[in-house]
């Protein structure tokens, strides 16, 4: 069983800065990528950010530049430093990690529960 417990979200007024963090634990044999997901009220979940060992990460554009994601490769945790923060930015956001619990088996997505990020005045 693997479990992505996530911390971190909250309340922040526009411009202000928040930090997630997802820890990744159980059975857990290679982690190939770790990132962060958003959903806000009927819009379709989204990607924010995602790293792995063997690239540069990704952001989604409207995050380029505010957003920093980074991993703890050592306690298999990911962070998301988030600075700059707009209403627009207001959602439940999710860690992901996309990694094999055995040495056979193929790499599948897991989830944590998410976590709400309101960005407003």
């Amino acid at each position: 069983q693997v479990q992505l417990v996530e911390s971190g979200g909250g309340l922040v007024q526009p411009g202000g800065s928040l930090r997630l963090s997802c820890a990744a634990s159980g059975n857990i044999f290679s982690i190939y990528a770790m990132g962060w997901y958003r959903q806000a009220p009927g819009k379709q979940r989204e990607l924010v950010a995602r790293i792995t060992r063997s690239s540069s990460p990704d952001y989604v554009d409207s995050v380029k530049g505010r957003f920093t994601i980074s991993r703890d490769y050592a306690k298999s945790t990911v962070y998301l430093q988030m600075n700059s923060l707009k209403p627009e930015d207001t959602a439940v956001y999710y860690c992901n990690a996309y990694l094999q619990t055995t040495p056979w088996s193929t790499n599948q997505n897991y989830w944590g529960q998410g976590s709400q990020v309101t960005v407003s005045s």
